[in-house]
């Protein structure tokens, strides 16, 4: 469950969202209306990171165009002798 709150109010209620994030619950964190940080569990953190990193790399991976005449299967069975 995702929650907004004000950056005033989570200063005052600091231990009480940090008790609902091992809930499993996350907060919003805004300013003036504007969403500024998310208070999230941390392993939820890294797993964001991660993901956001394979689908970097697939990008990366799809922007270069195909090579004719290159077996990459047997490029892989070369690296693995």
């Amino acid at each position: 469950m995702n929650i907004e709150i004000g950056s005033h109010e989570a200063k005052t209620k600091l231990p009480e969202l940090l008790r609902g994030v091992q809930l499993g619950n996350r907060y919003t964190i805004t300013l003036r209306g504007q969403a500024i940080a998310d208070l999230i569990p941390s392993g939820l953190a890294q797993k964001a990171d991660v993901a956001a990193g394979v689908a970097h790399m697939q990008k990366l991976m799809m922007s270069y165009p195909p090579m004719p005449g290159i077996d990459t299967k047997a490029l892989i069975g070369d690296g693995r002798d």
